[in-house]
């Protein structure tokens, strides 16, 4: 149950990153209720992580996987399109994760 709980923590957390930019600074409340639901949910389900995967490799997979998500709807939502460094390193950030995933001995399958 890990994974598909870290699965829903990365999902909530990108939906409240994305209502987070839409609130305008908690400006508009819709977004701001959406931001504020998301990032409680996305925690939660992180806590329910952390009882079967190590912290370290839990944060590392939900981070990585976040920034990627956000970086890739922020380009077609926003208009916020990343340049070759900026793609670049997200590729890095996947092979990490990737790597941590098939070869690290602390993951739990």
């Amino acid at each position: 149950m890990g994974y598909w709980y870290l699965t829903i923590a990365i999902g909530a957390e990108v939906l409240a990153t994305l209502a987070l930019k839409a609130s305008d600074g908690f400006s508009h409340a819709t977004s701001s209720v959406i931001c504020v639901v998301g990032y409680a949910a996305a925690f939660y389900f992180l806590s329910l992580v952390l009882k079967t995967i190590p912290v370290g490799i839990a944060y590392a997979i939900w981070a990585g996987m976040g920034i990627v998500l956000i970086a890739s709807i922020s380009a077609v939502v926003y208009q916020q399109i990343p340049d070759l460094p900026a793609i670049i390193g997200m590729g890095l950030i996947l092979t990490g994760v990737l790597v941590i995933n098939v070869f690290s001995k602390t993951v739990v399958h």
